[in-house]
């Protein structure tokens, strides 16, 4: 079995701990690899690293990174498919997904490459003559990214690019479920010309090595994806720094009566099977209209009982395994639980099946404050809901602690306007289902999904640089603005 070292400084070093923990295949429960179980000692050699590292890769004009990330970009098209192959082997969803992660991969790094040769700033007229004001990007320095399992290419991509092209180091902990998908972008990135020293690399768990990072005062920003209990802890502990949280989802497809119900069911379906759930923007609850849900409900329960579960690597596989054991137990919880509350439509058991699987579950509930309607599960289960017009049916989407993304199936534009406007949440779909977005357009969302950062397209940019305001007078006097009266 392969065992891999901390990567500092572009070199392998072993954990100070000298200890490793291993990393499974979730579909058959085998062992990939090993890997250090870092500890507070070796993040710290991490961060000066990183910090030794930021003068020379923030003066290294931006251009010139973009074309090192758009060399990225090339590398991991020519490896699509090693590295597809790597996250289902590691993470356990089916192979067409994980292409999907890497292509997220490589899009986000041509799309910041793009930025090089931009990372606008402002320019705006003095209240005063002979005076200049324009505003500049720069860095904000050595930044701490704490990435999840779900999407091991995507989701480090979205931080690293636009944190890369801004002109930042960055030690990254990736999550102890999915660390080699981490590891072999490193490789890409030595081989395209990322400097030693600029991306570093930590395991370990997240109560040394992520609550370090954390709190560490040469670490300037912290960019986290992951569960909202986490989000809170990095609130109160990160200190006076740049924080960019996304957090859970409990998000909602509504089919109106109007609308196309084959075109519905094969969204609701990818939005809340596609990953076995696992996504923050996966759907997990259905509100549907009182006249066509008897017909939807068929449609969909006659559907979701032929997906075939198993290995990702399986052609035929529709819905790969959990990532571990404790996400398996976890939804049987929350099966327990509905069986209380609400009415079990389909699946609700584990399969006898070797692996962390867990069968496609539809529930009905009457009352929305019930426990499955409002706690992220992160597992396939959905949640039922009827609804009588679309006041009620926005109302019962908005009863969420959660505001990140939305659906709506229609044909109609009124009821289609009326949730783009009047719905709580960072993205809307229209006819489509709560999953697929673009790295060229903001992702994130509202109420205790994040604190109002958005990853991807310019927002990306937002999160990791800094404003800085210029004025240049070159009137050969001193002019007070706001006191001098300009005649």
């Amino acid at each position: 079995m392969k065992r891999y070292e901390l990567l500092i400084n572009g070199r392998n070093v072993k954990p100070s701990s000298k200890k490793y923990f291993i990393d499974f295949n979730p579909a058959t429960l085998k062992p990939i690899a090993r890997f250090p179980l870092g500890n507070e000692k070796d993040l710290e050699k991490a961060i000066i690293t990183a910090k030794k590292a930021l003068p020379k890769w923030k003066n290294t004009p931006a251009p010139r990174r973009g074309q090192i990330l758009l060399k990225i970009a090339e590398i991991m098209k020519e490896r699509k498919q090693k590295l597809a192959r790597g996250i289902t082997e590691e993470m356990g969803k089916v192979l067409k997904e994980t292409l999907g992660d890497v292509q997220e991969g490589i899009d986000i790094f041509e799309y910041m490459a793009g930025e090089g040769r931009r990372l606008f700033g402002n320019t705006t007229p003095s209240e005063m003559r002979n005076k200049s004001c324009y505003t500049i990007r720069q860095p904000i320095g050595v930044v701490g990214l704490i990435t999840p399992w779900n999407f091991p290419i995507a989701i480090p991509s979205w931080k690293l690019a636009p944190a890369l092209i801004c002109g930042n180091t960055c030690v990254i902990k990736p999550s102890s479920d999915t660390p080699r998908a981490v590891y072999s972008m490193l490789e890409i990135f030595k081989e395209a010309g990322i400097p030693d020293g600029v991306v570093n690399i930590v395991t370990g768990q997240g109560e040394s090595v992520g609550a370090a990072l954390i709190k560490h005062q040469e670490v300037n920003a912290i960019s986290f994806t992951g569960s909202r209990d986490t989000g809170l802890y990095i609130t109160k502990n990160a200190g006076i720094k740049k924080v960019g949280l996304e957090l859970g989802g409990k998000n909602a497809i509504l089919v109106m009566e109007d609308a196309d119900l084959n075109n519905a069911v094969e969204g609701i379906l990818w939005g809340a099977f596609g990953t076995s759930g696992q996504r923050c923007t996966a759907t997990s609850r259905l509100l549907v209209h009182k006249k066509i849900k008897k017909k939807l409900l068929n449609k969909l329960l006659t559907k979701t009982k032929k997906l075939r579960l198993g290995n990702g690597l399986n052609k035929k596989t529709d819905v790969g395994p959990l990532i571990n054991k404790k996400a398996v137990e976890k939804v049987q919880k929350y099966v327990d639980i509905g069986k209380k509350e609400g009415k079990l439509l389909c699946g609700g058991f584990i399969p006898k099946i070797n692996g962390n699987f867990y069968s496609p579950t539809i529930f009905e509930v009457k009352n929305t404050n019930k426990r499955i309607a409002q706690e992220e599960i992160f597992g396939p289960f959905l949640t039922v809901i009827t609804i009588k017009n679309i006041q009620e049916a926005i109302k019962k989407i908005n009863n969420t602690n959660y505001g990140l993304s939305s659906s709506i199936y229609t044909k109609s534009i009124v009821y289609a306007m009326k949730a783009i406007e009047e719905i709580e949440t960072g993205i809307v779909y229209v006819n489509s289902p709560t999953i697929g977005a673009e790295v060229h357009l903001p992702f994130g969302g509202i109420k205790q999904t994040g604190n109002g950062t958005r990853e991807a397209g310019i927002m990306g940019i937002e999160e990791f640089s800094e404003i800085k305001t210029v004025y240049i007078d070159y009137s050969g006097k001193l002019q007070k603005a706001q006191i001098d009266k300009v005649e």
